[in-house]
């Protein structure tokens, strides 16, 4: 009786774990998807990244414009440190199902709110109020998006939508500063108001553009299909329990019973982290520190005299336009990088993730050297840093896409398949038959099972814990900047200070 019901717990076990086996293979397969299905999922988080992410860069191009008294410092700070809230607070500190769309009109009320501020207000605490809200919008829209994307259930999709919101966060940037250079001319109030409509494209790619996560299916006899998101009040289509539902996307719609149980907690959460600090995180933080610090405590200073002949004539009128055109080179490098795996090219290797971070911290040295001690020929100096900005858009490009893309592509395992492993394994071994022994659970395993599994939430759990994990990296990069806003400040003052000692006036000219 004994070994009868071994091998019928041995069987239970082996079937189950099969099962997860088979799930992990149809992840990572590769799909047929219709052309024109796939071409929208990419047109849509591209729009979705670049409308996100396009009042930031217009805040950033428009600093002068909009507090010219202060520090381009400050407007960094107040830019990102809202954002930076968002990115800990919501991933970190929130419990169970994203509400995605509650967070997307969230987003989009709050940024038209914060553009409205700005537009309407002169005074610098108002303007900076109305910053911060947009801030806050622009953080939370994008780990929103990004754990949207872990929803589709195949890596393929994955690192086709990640490689598409990248490209559109990238363009976010081109974008947003030749408009700005456009409405800076009608006025700064107008050009805001105008802005202030942008967000509003956010809910209305949500809702009638973008295909839903359970509108692809990966059965083996079934052709992939495409809907765009239900409203409220369309009835919900029932679905097996390895699809993605929508009421697991769409928050309006009632969340299922065994599923609403399902939440990480802080210790599990923290599980999922420190495998990415040193991997991933690092990377990503160091990047964003090195680039921000130059672009907004030592790009400013580099400025030279105005030319009067050749092709730099055509682009600098006054020593004001140095700045934009340095911004406007890094925009258009970022965004040729953050295209690149939507471009078709392969991603970078894990192993080489640090090298953008270290190549961002040798031009860290050489833009500040150069604006300190005058490294370059006075006639030629524009033409070099024009050069190095190049490449560092590259690499903070590079870093971002390439960042999000492998962490899309790491395989999450529920605490419970591991325990499920271990107990086959003891089956397997045990040669006394002593099942009673080899079946029961430790006091350890006791608390991991403890919020999983007797009612199958095992893949509500991973799907959490992905999104958890692409949420979470909104940390490193927005730390990374805000260090840099800090930084920033005092960097700028003190390299103008510097040129004034050898003779060069140039910054406080502007």
């Amino acid at each position: 009786m004994l070994a009868a019901n071994h091998d019928l717990e041995l069987r239970n076990i082996m079937t189950i774990r099969d099962s997860v086996h088979n799930n992990g293979r149809r992840n990572g397969q590769s799909v047929d998807i219709p052309t024109r299905t796939w071409r929208i999922l990419g047109a849509s988080f591209f729009l979705l990244g670049l409308v996100n992410n396009v009042l930031y860069v217009i805040i950033l191009s428009a600093a002068l414009d909009l507090v010219s008294s202060v520090p381009k410092g400050l407007v960094l700070f107040c830019n990102i440190a809202p954002s930076l809230a968002a990115k800990i607070g919501w991933p970190y500190l929130l419990k169970g199902q994203v509400r995605y769309t509650r967070r997307i009109i969230g987003c989009c009320t709050l940024s038209f709110t914060g553009m409205l501020v700005i537009a309407t207000f002169d005074s610098l605490a108002a303007r900076l109020l109305g910053i911060c809200l947009a801030s806050f919008s622009c953080g939370l829209g994008e780990i929103t998006f990004l754990q949207l994307i872990t929803r589709y259930n195949s890596l393929e999709i994955n690192g086709h939508c990640v490689g598409y919101f990248a490209s559109g966060t990238g363009a976010a940037g081109l974008f947003g500063a030749g408009l700005w250079w456009i409405l800076r001319q009608i006025g700064v109030r107008t050009g805001i108001l105008i802005c202030s409509a942008l967000p509003f494209a956010m809910p209305l790619v949500w809702f009638s553009l973008l295909p839903q996560p359970n509108s692809v299916f990966f059965t083996e006899d079934t052709t992939p299909q495409y809907s765009t998101l239900p409203t409220a009040e369309e009835e919900l289509p029932e679905s097996g329990e390895d699809d993605i539902r929508v009421e697991d996307v769409d928050p309006i719609a009632p969340l299922a019973s065994s599923h609403s149980k399902v939440s990480l907690s802080l210790k599990e959460k923290w599980d999922l982290t420190q495998p990415m600090l040193l991997k991933y995180m690092l990377p990503l933080f160091s990047v964003y520190l090195f680039e921000y610090t130059i672009n907004q405590g030592v790009s400013p200073t580099l400025l030279y005299t105005v030319p009067t002949s050749g092709l730099w004539s055509f682009l600098i009128k006054n020593l004001r336009d140095y700045y934009p055109l340095w911004q406007l080179i890094y925009q258009t490098f970022v965004f040729l990088s953050r295209s690149s795996i939507s471009f078709g090219l392969p991603p970078l290797p894990v192993q080489y993730l640090p090298l953008p971070a270290i190549l961002q911290g040798i031009l860290l040295s050489i833009f500040t050297s150069e604006a300190a001690l005058g490294l370059f020929d006075v006639t030629d100096g524009a033409y070099f840093v024009a050069l190095l900005i190049a490449i560092e858009g590259i690499c903070g490009g590079l870093a971002y896409v390439n960042v999000y893309y492998h962490i899309g592509h790491d395989h999450v395992v529920s605490p419970r398949d591991v325990v499920m492993d271990e107990e086959r394994e003891e089956l397997i071994s045990d040669s006394t038959g002593n099942l009673s022994r080899s079946l029961e659970p430790s006091a350890g395993r006791q608390v991991i099972d403890s919020n999983i599994h007797a009612d199958g939430t095992r893949e509500e759990w991973v799907r959490q814990a992905r999104e958890f994990r692409m949420g979470s990296m909104g940390f490193a990069d927005s730390f990374g900047i805000l260090l840099a806003s800090l930084i920033a400040m005092p960097t700028e003052l003190y390299l103008c200070s510097l040129q004034v000692r050898r003779g060069i006036e140039h910054c406080r000219q502007i």
